[in-house]
């Protein structure tokens, strides 16, 4: 029976001090992967690291601290770094803001983290990959590239970019042994989400566990599994699709959104 197994692999996960990127870092540390845990400071990557160390203490690891929103910290990362096998582009940031109040340099903000941070990275590490005829990039998007929220509409335009890119990227490199795919997650029970979900509850006076209820009934209703994912659920989608079990899987987006998109394309 053949396993997941990632033993030799250098692998990449930006932002993977928490949430989705440090149940990913954790779940390729734990199938055999050398994982750079990336955060924008010292002290939360080391955390990440020790974090990870608990669950798995045979783990290789090695730390980069610093924000790959940033050209020139990007430059930093692959001199340290010059190759990897397997990329995965999960920095990002979300915020709910209505449309009109998006100012030019928010739309930009967004595009420069959640999207150039990624661009640019496969640009310095597809080359090498195509080189040796072996490689992995993921980009984490999520639901709302497809289902494109209201309340977040320059995060919504940020992942459907994602989508875009992952799919021409794969296009690009075809025949080449480099897959490239995106992640589709649906509601996370993240940091980021717990914090909104807390913060509307203490603005409602409701519970978080009626407000997260209250979230998916009003803003998500066609869930199948009608509750949060956990990060863990999403790190093994991720896993598997930067394992060699993957290796006919190219071009896709792959969804752990809990069923709630309706469409079957």
């Amino acid at each position: 029976m053949l396993k997941l197994d990632l033993s030799g692999k250098k692998a990449l996960v930006t932002g993977s001090t928490g949430g989705i990127g440090l149940a990913i870092a954790q779940r390729l540390a734990e199938a055999g992967a050398h994982v750079i845990v990336n955060g924008r400071g010292e002290e939360r990557t080391n955390a990440a690291i020790e974090t990870i160390k608990k669950v798995a203490p045979e783990a290789k690891l090695t730390g980069f601290a610093g924000d790959v929103a940033k050209p020139e910290i990007i430059a930093q990362l692959v001199e340290a770094h010059p190759g990897v096998d397997v990329l995965v582009n999960n920095l990002g940031i979300f915020e709910e803001v209505p449309f009109g109040e998006i100012s030019d340099e928010e739309w930009l903000r967004f595009f420069d983290i959640n999207v150039m941070s990624g661009v640019r990275l496969s640009r310095a590490y597809l080359p090498g990959m195509v080189d040796r005829k072996q490689g992995r990039i993921v980009f984490i998007s999520s639901e709302s590239g497809l289902n494109i929220p209201a309340e977040m509409i320059h995060y919504g335009f940020s992942k459907a970019a994602q989508i875009a890119i992952a799919r021409g990227l794969a296009e690009s490199v075809k025949g080449s042994g480099v897959t490239i795919n995106s992640v589709l997650p649906g509601p996370t029970r993240t940091e980021g989400v717990m914090s909104m979900i807390d913060k509307a509850a203490e603005k409602s006076g409701r519970t978080a566990e009626e407000v997260e209820a209250g979230f998916l009934r009003e803003n998500r209703p066609t869930t199948l599994i009608d509750r949060l994912a956990d990060p863990e659920e999403v790190a093994n989608m991720v896993a598997y699709v930067c394992s060699p079990l993957a290796s006919a899987t190219s071009g896709a987006a792959l969804r752990v959104e809990g069923g709630l998109l309706r469409h079957p394309g």
